[in-house]
């Protein structure tokens, strides 16, 4: 946990607040002399002790948490849970069968390594949009819950590992993704994520889909996402804080944080973060990289 301060001065004299790190792990009302030095601590439950004018400054201790920030498609999840999502309801005939031929050459094309990751998943997109207009929402849950059983462990070791070691030391983990809300909250409920951000589908009448996106200004930008987090709770801190994003897309969203990491990057990533000094980390196989 990190700490915030207020200072009130109580003798009529300024001084400068000590630095966070300083004291960090503490419930306590720290009271500070007029240079800035830890004078005494008081527990905060404890009524405050008379001061002597001029001579100490009280600071509030107030509890605050860091964030860190997760891309899930391609940064945890080993694959895209929209793709395997819609290859599902294809399957079980929820989507017709020739919904794949919208996606198909897009598909190959990323396969061969002649097209782009971002043209397959735009026509993904695409599909799903055309065709889950006038689907029931519990005949959708229910594929839906069958792909995260089915893949919730194909999962980077690097990253799963990562949000163990944070969520060990009080972060506030939160999840952000264009995949429907819906399955990415029985995803990330497993792996112990605070807040899930993900694609929202309008529902109307009878719990089917009218096909609308609800919120698109919020998703289609990360940054939108980290500005929300902060702005509605005060209880968490920018100082910390650390974002994990594998393209170009995440771009707002690393730059949004202190500590950005660029997992698998794609070649404009790549790039991107080799000009602005970002970590880059990379997991082949069994063994992590980090460049």
């Amino acid at each position: 946990m990190w700490y915030s301060w207020y200072l009130q001065d109580v003798c009529g004299v300024g001084c400068p607040p000590p630095q966070r790190s300083e004291y960090r792990n503490t419930s306590q009302l720290l009271v500070f002399d007029t240079r800035g030095a830890l004078a005494s601590c008081v527990s905060a439950a404890t009524a405050c002790p008379p001061f002597r004018t001029g001579t100490f400054l009280l600071y509030t201790i107030c509890m605050q948490q860091p964030v860190a920030f997760f891309d899930v498609d391609g940064t945890i999840f080993r694959s895209s849970l929209l793709i395997e999502l819609v290859e599902a309801l294809i399957s079980d005939g929820v989507f017709p069968a020739e919904a794949k031929d919208l996606y198909r050459f897009e598909a190959t094309a990323w396969r061969n390594r002649e097209g782009t990751y971002d043209d397959y998943i735009d026509a993904i997109i695409d599909t799903y949009l055309a065709h889950i207009k006038g689907v029931h929402y519990g005949e959708f849950a229910d594929v839906g819950k069958r792909v995260v059983n089915i893949h919730s462990k194909r999962v980077y070791r690097y990253t799963r590992d990562l949000i163990a070691e944070l969520k060990g030391k009080g972060y506030y983990i939160v999840a952000i993704s264009q995949s429907p809300k819906t399955v990415l909250d029985a995803f990330c409920k497993q792996y112990g994520f605070d807040k899930v951000y993900g694609r929202m589908y309008e529902i109307g009448p009878q719990d089917r889909f009218t096909g609308n996106v609800t919120d698109v200004h919020l998703i289609e930008n990360k940054a939108n996402i980290v500005k929300r987090v902060f702005e509605h709770n005060v209880d968490l801190t920018r100082t910390g804080s650390i974002a994990v994003g594998d393209t170009e897309g995440d771009i707002p969203l690393l730059e949004s944080v202190e500590t950005a990491i660029c997992f698998n990057p794609n070649e404009t990533l790549y790039k991107y973060a080799k000009r602005m000094n970002w970590k880059v980390v990379v997991e082949r196989k069994d063994v992590i990289y980090h460049l």
